[in-house]
């Protein structure tokens, strides 16, 4: 009786661990390019079971061939989104309240600077992190350590400013660095009308958990992009609510 217990609640645990692992990976990967992936491989091995079931050998053979190199396949391709994935496990809430103040009123003042350069078609990038650091990008740009004003954001990117092209970066409310290079991205479906701000702040979201905020050149669009896609055409009202859900919460 004892050994059946013991079997009953670790099976228990054990669907439970199940579920949550099945759960969370449904999570981060809902919305993604993985998903239409992942059906295709679901069908092509549904394909493979069932020809082997009805012994029809050629096809059989070729996809046992096939799915063999599925998983490397699948790491190649996805390399982007399984970082991006990894780096999310066991994160939790980093910022203290002070840190939310902070963000709360670099939300109000960027979203001022973003409207200001967008009316002026003034072209900017900028990047807000949130749990997954960016050291990395901030070294090889310029280090400013600087409170968020509407006033230094849009002076930072006026043509002719020896760091407007590169990206701005702002690290727990504060400005951390300007002129930073960042990933572009390999997403062979983004659209090649988007230039390369645009590229670079998808490249970047595909593997960190940033937030990038474009301001287009050409027309004064404001983008924002998250997790690798890219919304456009936001107004104030929307970028200003965003951006208070994802960082201050």
């Amino acid at each position: 009786m004892e050994i059946l217990t013991a079997f009953r609640w670790q099976d228990a645990v054990d669907i439970l661990l199940l579920a949550v692992i099945i759960y969370s990976g449904i999570n981060l990967i809902r919305g993604t390019r993985a998903v239409p992936m992942l059906i295709g491989l679901g069908v092509l091995y549904g394909v493979y079971f069932a020809s082997g079931r009805l012994e029809i050998y050629t096809i059989n053979v070729l996809l046992q061939n096939l799915l063999g190199w599925s998983l490397i396949l699948v790491f190649i391709v996805f390399q982007n989104d399984i970082r991006r994935a990894l780096t999310q496990v066991g994160t939790g809430p980093l910022f203290s309240s002070a840190d939310r103040i902070a963000q709360s009123q670099a939300v109000e003042e960027l979203v001022k600077g973003v409207t200001a350069m967008a009316s002026r078609r003034v072209g900017a990038l900028i990047v807000l992190q949130n749990e997954v650091g960016l050291n990395e990008y901030i070294e090889v740009g310029t280090r400013l350590d600087a409170q968020v004003s509407k006033e230094l954001v849009a002076s930072i990117f006026i043509p002719g400013s020896p760091i407007h092209d590169g990206a701005l970066i702002i690290q727990h409310g504060r400005i951390t660095a300007a002129g930073c290079f960042l990933p572009l991205t390999t997403n062979p479906t983004v659209s090649k009308t988007l230039g390369t701000r645009h590229r670079a702040a998808i490249g970047l979201t595909e593997e960190t958990d940033a937030l990038a905020i474009v301001v287009s050149e050409e027309d004064g669009m404001v983008s924002l992009v998250r997790e690798g896609k890219i919304t456009r055409d936001v107004d104030a009202a929307t970028l200003r609510t965003t951006l208070q859900r994802l960082l201050v919460g």
